[in-house]
C-alpha cells in the first residue's frame, strides 16, 4: 500500500519534470525569438530558464532515485552472492540516505535564511521559492529510499537456485 503511494507520488513529480521541461523549453524558445527576431533581448528569460533547468534536474533526480537509474557500479556487487550482495546494497542506501538527509537538512536551512531575497531579474520571484527544490527534493528521495531500505531489509534472501534462505527473522 505504501510501496503504491510512493510510486503514485514519483508519477506526479514525473509529471511536473515534464511541465518543467515544457516551460524551460517554452522560455528558451520565447527569448531566442525575441533576440534574433525582434532583436529586442529579453532580460530575464536566461535567469528565469536557469533556474527551470535546476529544478528539472532535481526533480528528474528523485524520478531517477526511484526507478534505479543513477549511475552506479553494479558490475562488481551483480558478481556477490545472494548475502554479500544485500549487504552491499543496504550500505550503498544508508550512504546515499545519508547524502538526502544534508540536501534536505541544509536545502532547508538556506532556504529559510534567505526568505525576503529576490532573484535579479524578476523581483517578484523569491529566491526562497527557487531554493524549496532543495529540501523538497531532499525530503522525496529521503522517503524513496526509506522504503527501499525497509524493502531491503525485509524480503527473504533469494540464493542463485531462486530457493528463499532464511535470514534470521523470527516471523518467517
Amino acid at each position: 500500500m505504501i510501496g503504491r503511494l510512493l510510486g503514485r507520488l514519483v508519477a506526479l513529480v514525473e509529471w511536473w519534470a515534464v511541465c518543467l521541461l515544457v516551460a524551460l523549453t517554452a522560455v528558451v524558445c520565447l527569448g531566442v525569438f525575441f533576440r534574433y527576431v525582434l532583436n529586442a533581448s529579453l532580460v530575464w528569460y536566461d535567469e528565469f530558464a536557469s533556474y527551470l533547468l535546476v529544478w528539472l534536474t532535481f526533480y528528474g533526480a528523485v524520478v531517477a532515485h526511484y526507478h534505479q537509474r543513477h549511475i552506479n557500479f553494479d558490475l562488481l556487487v551483480e558478481k556477490l552472492a545472494p548475502f554479500p550482495r544485500r549487504v552491499a546494497d543496504v550500505v550503498a542506501e544508508l550512504a546515499v540516505l545519508g547524502f538526502q538527509f544534508v540536501l534536505f537538512y541544509y536545502g532547508w536551512i538556506l532556504t529559510e535564511r534567505l526568505g525576503d531575497e529576490t532573484t535579479i531579474s524578476l523581483p517578484w520571484v523569491r529566491i526562497t521559492w527557487v531554493n524549496s527544490v532543495l529540501p523538497v527534493t531532499g525530503a522525496l528521495m529521503l522517503l524513496v529510499s526509506v522504503w527501499r531500505l525497509f524493502d531491503l531489509l525485509s524480503r527473504p534472501i533469494k540464493t542463485k537456485e531462486g530457493h528463499v534462505t532464511w535470514s534470521g527473522s523470527s516471523s518467517e
